[in-house]
């Protein structure tokens, strides 16, 4: 039998303070910061290639180097979530937020102090690798940290619409760094960034890493863990990993499917979509990047709105109307680019703003655990699922869409067709009626 949260003593109509929204928008900046700091190495693939490998091999294999090193972070973030994840259910979330922020600091600092190839060898990459590692590790836990933290500092009322400021956040990161690096691109060569141009992300993202602790000492550890850890002793498990998997099984299992949802959404809409529709489809390459950033922005958006109104409404019933809106805008987005692609800017912008319905999931996967295992079975579900989505779908979806240009819209109709399996189920289940009624 699973167990099931541990209610918290504030009402669940007390209004927001003014400490409760300087909190939101601590994480908030925090988690864009994160996701700038992640995608760093999307971006610099190719160039961080010719710095780590040898410049005598063939370029296709340089990219496959270059994108296996990215690969790399998403394989440690499991790893990363189930060890931060105990700790911060037995210490708090306080000390594990400090930990997340100065190991991704200190990471990238490092990383932008290497040696190249060219000047220590292998070392050099393997080096690289290493630290790759620890960033993915620390990553791997900040995600589900950040909705974690806020769920248990609001008021329950506010939980769901928080909850969608934070994964809204976490686009803005993506916004910035399509931003940053356009600006990079235009500012230096090749050569200079191949040279030095490639270490200068790496120093800027260490120093906004830096930047939420300025205000850490501000804020309050969680109100759910210090009762948890006030109230009676054995409500207070050290072992959270074992009382895990002997206990929430089913949770494990929801949280992992709905996290399926989450993660190919933004795989496929937000990171791969522009080079699989570059595969099959031949478009201006400035409007279509300008059209990407546009569909992002209102993803933003999007996320917000769906928040709000599964505050207010059931959430089985949203997150399915939700998955088929995806799904039907999908395919008409893609119908659209084999007729003629001239209404991009106006598809683009839909399609973000239906994949909005990310916003809405976190607030339900924060409820399916109980505090003294909540942040070990949400960094457990949320890795685990980030891990074989991030390893599988892109060199999946890039073959198949090499001989079905409809592949992608494909996947993430699967995709829609789950979150309409789960939102028929959550609707079933009279504690899920009410998002407001649950935390």
């Amino acid at each position: 039998m699973d167990a099931r949260p541990i209610m918290p003593s504030r009402s669940q109509y007390a209004m927001m303070s003014s400490k409760d929204r300087n909190t939101v928008l601590f994480i908030c900046f925090s988690s864009a910061v994160a996701f700038f700091d992640f995608l760093i190495y999307l971006y610099l693939a190719d160039i961080m290639a010719t710095a780590f490998f040898p410049a005598n091999i063939d370029p296709a294999i340089t990219k496959v180097q270059g994108l296996g090193l990215f690969a790399i972070g998403y394989l440690a973030r499991p790893l990363g979530g189930i060890i931060f994840g105990r700790y911060g259910d037995i210490k708090g979330r306080k000390p594990i937020l400090l930990i997340s922020i100065l190991v991704t600091a200190v990471s990238l600092l490092a990383m932008a102090c290497l040696p190249t190839y060219g000047q220590w060898g292998l070392i050099a990459p393997t080096l690289f690798i290493v630290l790759r590692l620890i960033q993915g590790m620390a990553f791997g836990l900040y995600v589900p940290l950040a909705w974690v933290f806020v769920a248990e500092h609001v008021p329950r009322q506010y939980s769901s619409v928080s909850c969608s400021y934070v994964t809204a956040s976490f686009y803005v990161g993506v916004l910035f760094s399509n931003a940053f690096f356009l600006w990079l691109t235009n500012s230096m060569t090749t050569e200079q960034l191949a040279n030095y141009g490639w270490r200068l992300p790496f120093f800027i993202a260490a120093i906004l890493s830096l930047l939420p602790l300025l205000a850490w000492r501000w804020i309050d550890e969680s109100p759910f863990f210090l009762e948890m850890k006030n109230s009676k002793p054995s409500d207070y498990v050290a072992k959270p990993f074992n009382l895990l998997f002997k206990h929430c099984k089913h949770s494990l299992f929801i949280g992992m499917v709905l996290t399926l949802i989450v993660s190919s959404i933004t795989t496929v809409v937000v990171l791969l979509l522009p080079d699989l529709i570059e595969l099959r489809f031949t478009l201006d390459s400035d409007l279509f990047g300008f059209s990407h950033s546009l569909g992002i922005v209102f993803m933003v958006f999007g996320c917000i709105f769906y928040g709000i109104i599964s505050n207010h409404q059931n959430f089985g019933k949203i997150l399915t109307v939700g998955s088929i809106l995806l799904i039907a805008q999908m395919f008409a987005f893609f119908y659209h680019l084999q007729a003629s692609g001239d209404y991009i800017l106006i598809m683009y912008a839909l399609l973000g703003f239906c994949a909005g319905i990310v916003g809405m999931i976190p607030a339900i996967l924060v409820q399916l655990f109980p505090t003294n295992v909540r942040l070990t079975g949400m960094a457990f579900c949320y890795n685990i699922a980030y891990g074989i989505v991030g390893v599988l779908v892109p060199f999946g979806l890039g073959y198949a869409t090499l001989y079905v240009s409809f592949s992608p819209a494909l996947y993430i109709a699967f995709i829609g067709f789950i979150g309409i399996i789960m939102g028929i189920y959550f609707y079933n289940l009279p504690e899920f009626k009410k998002i407001d009624h649950i935390i």
